[in-house]
């Protein structure tokens, strides 16, 4: 009964969870403050609104605030912006960018052609000076996508088909067909800052030895009470500070380095030096979704990367704005396969490269704790929508919970079957 009681009540407040407006405020040292929309969002009225704020052009920070009826967007979110940031991100450096080298993004999809559509009128924005797109249609059952690329966008977009389904087969796929001296991939459901590719690969130009590049990730909208859920517990985004990870010196704040690599950054804007990536066998094909792993393919690229002796950078000015899932039941999917896809990517690094068992056996300990963590039962630090990075603003759901707990004892089951999956899809299509 008390169960029954609770589940009701933890679903009675997130139907309770109040849309909260997106927008990007800019704050040009002496120059009037600039507020924008979200990607695709309407003007910013009164009410909650979550805010990226900007320093001449750069991602300093995001606040949450809620404008009062009547009164200026703009100037209420400057007065509350105050200092935040110090007109770059903190650590950054004040030197220019580097000349980035030249790129490939590699996108994959699979019959979703109108969010496609919208993610690469972003990705031909950019201002990189040398880069070209490839699509990746993975698996398809209709004709879209290839009938969009090359309406559409002509030569400007390469299109190729991978009939093995499965999200790391497709990234393959577009790794094979990389023309540039970094690779970097995306989602079918982002929308790309003009900057992206600019600020994600140009520290490969400054580092020789860096062979990982990850960037910000935040939410395009927040207009459901799931997306405004899954963001008020930190979403994709990694915050604000730049970080490189060197496994020549390993972060002192980081016990279980490398293999919480959720902490590096993620799938949606990730960049690799093609060389490296190709010289560790690019990404498991047993992983990500469309497999029974359900994930962690872009997990399994961080950690491979850095066993083979490369860096990796977090840059949060390479922005890429990220449509959430909508609904409940799309939550459970993914809290879900959160926790297999963790589970089997450390399944195949280990399948893969066994001489790093020692390391993570040394390690298991302190993962096991870190791991009853990231499936708790997480309470809320305040009311609202999400803010910070670091704060919870809405509790998260015991179901929840429980389905990514579940979802990690799946997961190296859902790795050896997804092996077994792929090797006979590959049969089937010799």
């Amino acid at each position: 009964m008390a169960g029954r009681r609770r589940a009701r009540q933890e679903i009675q407040r997130f139907l309770d969870t109040e849309a909260v407006q997106v927008a990007e405020l800019d704050l040009a040292e002496g120059e009037e403050p600039v507020l924008r929309p979200g990607p695709g969002g309407p003007p910013v009225t009164s009410g909650p609104v979550f805010v990226l704020v900007r320093r001449a052009g750069r991602p300093v920070g995001t606040l949450l605030a809620r404008v009062p009826e009547g009164a200026d967007p703009a100037r209420e979110l400057a007065s509350r912006a105050g200092a935040l940031g110090d007109g770059r991100p903190s650590g950054a450096s004040s030197a220019p960018v580097p000349r980035p080298p030249a790129a490939t993004v590699v996108v994959a999809t699979r019959e979703r052609a109108a969010q496609l559509g919208r993610a690469l009128d972003s990705l031909l924005a950019q201002d990189h000076p040398d880069f070209d797109v490839v699509v990746v249609d993975n698996a398809p059952v209709t004709g879209e996508t290839r009938e969009l690329v090359e309406r559409k966008y002509g030569e400007r977009v390469r299109y190729v088909c991978e009939p093995v389904p499965g999200l790391a087969v497709a990234h393959n796929r577009g790794l094979a067909a990389v023309r540039g001296e970094v690779v970097a991939f995306t989602d079918d459901d982002v929308i790309a800052d003009a900057r992206w590719l600019t600020e994600l690969t140009a520290p490969f130009t400054a580092d020789p030895r860096l062979a990982c590049a990850t960037g910000l990730i935040l939410p395009a909208r927040l207009g459901t009470p799931a997306q405004v859920l899954l963001e008020s517990h930190g979403g994709f985004a990694k915050g604000f500070t730049p970080r490189t990870y060197d496994p020549e010196h390993p972060p002192a704040d980081e016990p279980l380095f490398p293999f919480t690599a959720g902490r590096f950054g993620s799938g949606a804007s990730m960049a690799f030096r093609t060389a490296v990536l190709r010289a560790v066998g690019g990404f498991d094909p047993a992983t990500g979704a469309g497999t029974p792993a359900r994930g962690g393919d872009d997990l399994y690229g961080f950690v491979r990367v850095l066993a083979h002796g490369g860096r990796l950078h977090y840059t949060p000015t390479a922005l890429v704005w990220h449509h959430h899932r909508e609904t409940w039941r799309d939550l459970e999917t993914q809290a879900y396969g959160y926790g297999a896809g963790l589970t089997a990517y450390l399944t195949a690094i280990l399948v893969n490269r066994p001489a790093l068992l020692p390391a993570f056996l040394a390690r298991l300990p302190r993962g096991l704790a870190h791991a009853r963590g990231l499936t708790a039962v997480r309470d809320t630090d305040g009311g609202g929508a999400p803010g910070g990075h670091d704060e919870r603003t809405h509790a998260w759901p015991r179901r929840l919970s429980r389905l990514q707990r579940r979802g990690m004892l799946y997961g190296p089951v859902g790795y050896l079957r997804a092996r077994h999956a792929h090797r006979a899809a590959v049969r089937g299509t010799r």
